[in-house]
């Protein structure tokens, strides 16, 4: 009964409205910056290593890792795997092309996330609760739609996504080690108990030395087994493209599948315009907006076109896969026999790797996963933490509740330990009905101020172009007619 109401709402939720809003959002955004996502790449690199960071804020770099922490999680392997399974081959084009537009979107919500950023207890905090309520000009309709922001926001990140990380790790552990379930949740509530309790500056801290480590080997790994299998490369990138269009007989009939499920995972892992990379960026310290935009932009690249194609490369070349019809719930493509769809999922990664080292597969794919997925632990707790303050402020008159931090530390830890134990596809079904009431209340309110994020974005462009040192730029809110950014606005006078 209770699977039956989450996949009613899931559907209700993940409609092909959404996925349209993704791709209007991301359109719009490019448009609008000329493809900033193309044109200024060099510029993205160029920032992600530049900034230091503060006693307030942490640096662009480890703003960029905290953000990626989020993005690169059990999506990247597991959630790869299910969208070939369910949409074929053609599922890795669109998730390619929800990251390449969808880095337009990034960056607005990253650019607002600084903007509207506030200084509290000593830390920058800042997201989409601050940007529509400060940039909607503190109406009661903003005030009413941020908190509604905030309370999903901490629903979905506190309470449903977590059990998706978890699960997977638990899951893979248990298969690779023969380790119980049990046992790894509570070596994993401790494990994320001692990161979350020390804040901000230790998940930065933290996700710096981890994500660019895990990312690095995970990488060399699927191009190890591409050089290996490279033969076979132009006919899987053929593959691809013709399943992406429904020219592939194979996978007739589920064109429909392969677009949702290609966008569907594809926001999943680089939450392009779900909301939670805001948090991060506001945290950091910058001379501009605009700047923790870029880098965020970025970080949507180096999620979907890294490591989810890395995954996908891995299993389509080896083709250890199966593909489903979702609608009939029968195998379409049997790549590999007695693979049901219970089994979909890190499994298919794990025989890709065991093509080239047999038994290896496994304990690579345990140890990946638990990377990824617990440093996408550490990012949810903060995302969830920066909600919250917004909420305690404002129902308390301003000040700040170290029990109610607690109360969410402890509750997310909760649903950690709980995500190691339930089923994987209660799980997933959870986490997707996160991502997309976020998705749906974030993509509405950057659409509604694209004109402030684009004011950022012209600005920083034409100081750039006007030959000013890119760690010289500044910003100025009351010279571009933007209203509400308090903090930009008492740095541009003290720094007068």
């Amino acid at each position: 009964m209770m699977e039956s109401v989450i996949n009613t709402i899931n559907n209700i939720v993940w409609s092909n409205w959404l996925v349209g809003l993704c791709f209007i959002s991301g359109i719009y955004f490019s448009v609008r910056t000329r493809f900033s996502q193309i044109r200024n790449i060099k510029e993205m690199v160029g920032l992600l290593f530049g900034g230091e960071s503060s006693d307030k804020g942490i640096s662009s770099f480890q703003g960029f890792c905290t953000a990626l922490a989020g993005r690169i999680g059990t999506g990247n392997i597991a959630g790869v795997a299910t969208a070939i399974a369910w949409g074929g081959p053609g599922a890795l084009f669109w998730m390619w092309a929800i990251a390449f537009l969808g880095a337009g979107s990034a960056f607005a919500e990253s650019t607002l996330g600084q903007l509207y950023k506030e200084e509290h207890d000593g830390e920058y905090r800042g997201g989409p609760a601050y940007y529509i309520e400060k940039g909607l000009g503190s109406t009661t309709f903003s005030k009413i739609y941020a908190t509604l922001f905030a309370i999903v926001t901490v629903i979905a990140i506190g309470v449903l996504l977590p059990g998706v990380q978890s699960n997977s790790i638990a899951v893979s552990i248990n298969n690779a080690f023969g380790i119980s379930v049990n046992i790894t949740a509570v070596f994993l509530v401790i494990l994320t108990g001692v990161v979350i309790f020390g804040g901000i500056k230790r998940i930065g801290s933290a996700a710096e030395f981890i994500v660019p480590f895990m990312g690095g080997i995970y990488i060399l790994m699927a191009i190890v087994i591409i050089i290996a299998n490279i033969s076979d490369l132009p006919g899987v990138i053929a593959l691809i493209f013709k399943s992406a269009f429904g020219a592939e007989a194979s996978f007739g009939g589920i064109l429909g599948s392969t677009i949702a499920w290609g966008v569907k995972r594809g926001v999943y892992s680089n939450e392009a315009g779900q909301g939670t990379g805001p948090q991060a960026s506001s945290a950091a310290e910058v001379s501009h907006p605009a700047k923790q935009g870029f880098v965020q932009a970025f970080s949507v690249y180096v999620d979907t076109l890294f490591v989810c194609s890395a995954t996908g490369f891995m299993i389509l070349m080896t083709g250890c896969y199966n593909t489903f019809n979702e609608g009939t719930q029968k195998i379409m493509v049997e790549n590999m026999p007695g693979y049901a769809i219970e089994d979909i999922g890190p499994v298919y990664t794990q025989n890709a790797i065991n093509t080239l080292i047999p038994g290896f597969g496994g304990a690579f794919v345990a140890i990946a996963l638990f990377f990824f997925a617990f440093t996408t632990l550490m990012a949810y707790y903060y995302i969830a933490e920066v909600n919250l303050t917004y909420l305690v402020k404002k129902f308390t008159g301003g000040k700040s509740s170290k029990l109610s931090i607690n109360c969410l530390r402890i509750i997310l830890l909760a649903m950690t330990a709980f995500g190691c134990v339930k089923s994987a596809g209660l799980a997933w079904t959870m986490g997707d009905i996160g991502v997309a009431m976020m998705a749906w209340l974030n993509l509405i309110a950057i659409l509604i101020l694209s004109k402030k994020a684009l004011l950022c974005f012209n600005d920083y462009e034409s100081q750039l172009k006007a030959g000013v040192p890119r760690e010289e730029i500044s910003f100025d809110p009351i010279k571009l007619g933007i209203k509400g950014a308090d903090f930009w606005e008492q740095k541009h006078n003290t720094a007068k």
